[in-house]
């Protein structure tokens, strides 16, 4: 669903984070500020009961989420997906070591994956695609490899509306979550423009 442009894209957008603030850093994975990113985890960590159940982390950055999760249900099984080396490896130094987390290189929209309990992805659908339908496609795509749920976070506006990221109007993204399944949370008033969206089977 990502072709090799949009794929340069996104690479040389996070590579110049890197350049800037270094590939360990919170602000090489895009996030402004350390709150928004917490805000973020937490509400999705509302997604369910996670212990004894799989998490895939699409996109997973530097598995910060992992270690957000792990403190609020210490029997979860993590795996993380992450198609940018340098960000990924640091992921790996941090929590490889760990039984229950498992990592892997790959584009989440492409890849075969896991098939897991739950599918989160933080912050990763707000990238510009050549294909309008990409968001769209992607949440089906995540939602078909989850046995229980999928949620995600997106943005309600952005400023520059023409950058590198994209907002989409909630009741857009909710109109199409219903028509994959009639459990469908939306769940607003968090942080800043930011929403996010629960699906259950």
């Amino acid at each position: 669903m990502m072709n090799l442009l949009d794929q340069a894209n996104i690479f040389r957008f996070h590579d110049g984070l890197i350049k800037e603030f270094g590939v360990a850093s919170n602000a090489a994975l895009g996030w402004n500020k350390q709150a928004g990113q917490e805000a973020r985890f937490k509400i999705l960590s509302g997604i369910g009961m996670l212990n004894s159940h799989s998490v895939l982390d699409a996109g997973c950055g530097h598995a910060d989420l992992y270690a957000y999760l792990v403190k609020l249900y210490p029997q979860l099984k993590y795996y993380g997906v992450e198609q940018i080396p340098g960000i990924l490896q640091i992921a790996v130094e941090r929590y490889i070591h760990l039984p229950e987390v498992n990592l892997f290189e790959g584009d989440f929209t492409l890849e075969g994956l896991p098939e897991v309990d739950y599918t989160l992805a933080c912050g990763s659908l707000n990238y510009r695609n050549s294909d309008d339908l990409f968001v769209l496609k992607t949440i089906e795509k995540l939602f078909n490899n989850s046995r229980i749920g999928f949620g995600f976070n997106l943005l309600r506006t952005i400023e520059p509306a023409d950058g590198f990221l994209v907002a989409y109007d909630p009741s857009y993204i909710t109109a199409f979550c219903r028509k994959l399944t009639g459990k469908v949370s939306l769940i607003e008033n968090y942080y800043g423009e930011d929403y996010s969206v629960f699906m259950y089977h």
